[in-house]
């Protein structure tokens, strides 16, 4: 097992530099707008955007621009200076993942304590009216945009313009240490927008693997042995059941800890996800490339995670 993750460690420090260098590539080779110009203001003279190119290091060759990113990374742990904020992005992002850590959080929790009882019931309950009425309503949740949910639940119940005020907050996102009352009421629409569509295909993704496990000859010989029902369904079915969840989760809890960017912005959420947008649309290389580096590094980590996970759920699993 050790030796398993040393080398899957291994193998996350060279995806991340593959990762950095293609974003790097990419939005030096294809720039949607010059940073230096952006940067100069308006009506600005060659000269002032010469100047701030040298300053920001533009005007040297990729491959040397590059070369100095990645020693940085490496030896300070510095992902550059942002255009835009003249900040470390280090620091932007440590400002931000608090928010976004505790809207993936709350989402997770909500979507498992709606998708897995759905799931369950409806693998137990096949075919009947209460299956066919839940796997209806996760067909339409899956179908509904994120960002027309939230636009639609900002109507309803957001502080300002909001036609029912239910949520102290809503609409408004407060720190969980500066009122943690008005933190929790203003993450409540964004856990319940976010968790509708995970929560529906979690619990279509569970009833499936749930139904096809049931069936299979190690439940008839523990119903045979007069196991009660309910230990069968939890103790044997939904262990075995429940490994192809437990890989998507690891795969969604990464993605959302890289940013969550059309839950953040519609909540206008000052999370990862929210700065990698602001980054991108104002050209900042340095911000895009933070960002996607630490997206990519929780992505690789829950995928590390999952597959340590599955030699203690799965008893068939080796390493």
């Amino acid at each position: 097992m050790l030796r398993y993750i040393i080398r899957r460690l291994l193998w996350v420090i060279v995806l991340l530099i593959i990762v950095s260098m293609v974003t790097f590539v990419i939005f030096y080779a294809f720039p949607s707008a010059d940073p230096a110009v952006l940067r100069a203001g308006r009506s600005p003279s060659p000269a002032l955007i010469a100047h701030i190119r040298h300053t920001l290091g533009l005007d040297q060759p990729i491959y040397v621009q590059y070369w100095r990113y990645l020693e940085n990374i490496i030896l300070h742990f510095n992902f550059g200076y942002s255009y835009q904020f003249s900040l470390p992005v280090t620091k932007l992002i440590f400002q931000r993942l608090p928010a976004t850590i505790s809207l993936t959080v709350g989402a997770v929790v909500v979507w498992l304590l709606v998708g897995l009882p759905v799931g369950m019931i409806s693998a137990i309950r096949r075919r009947t009216v209460l299956d066919r009425a839940t796997m209806t309503a996760t067909l339409v949740a899956i179908s509904a945009p994120v960002y027309w949910l939230g636009l639609m639940s900002l109507l309803l119940v957001s502080n300002d313009i909001g036609v029912v005020h239910i949520f102290d907050g809503a609409g408004t996102y407060t720190g969980l240490t500066a009122d943690p009352g008005r933190w929790f009421g203003s993450l409540i629409l964004p856990w319940l927008v976010l968790a509708t569509a995970f929560a529906a295909f979690y619990a279509r993704l569970l009833r499936s693997n749930l139904i096809e496990t049931m069936s299979e000859d190690y439940i008839r010989t523990a119903r045979a042995k007069g196991l009660p029902e309910r230990e069968v369904i939890l103790r044997h079915g939904v262990r075995s059941a429940i490994t192809p969840i437990v890989t998507v989760l690891g795969i969604d809890i990464g993605t959302l800890l890289g940013g969550a960017v059309l839950t953040e912005y519609v909540f206008n959420i000052p999370g990862v996800g929210r700065l990698a947008y602001e980054g991108i649309i104002n050209a900042d290389l340095p911000v895009i490339q933070g960002t996607v580096l630490f997206g990519a590094f929780f992505i690789v980590i829950a995928n590390l995670i999952v597959d340590v996970a599955y030699a203690f759920l799965d008893p068939r699993v080796r390493y």
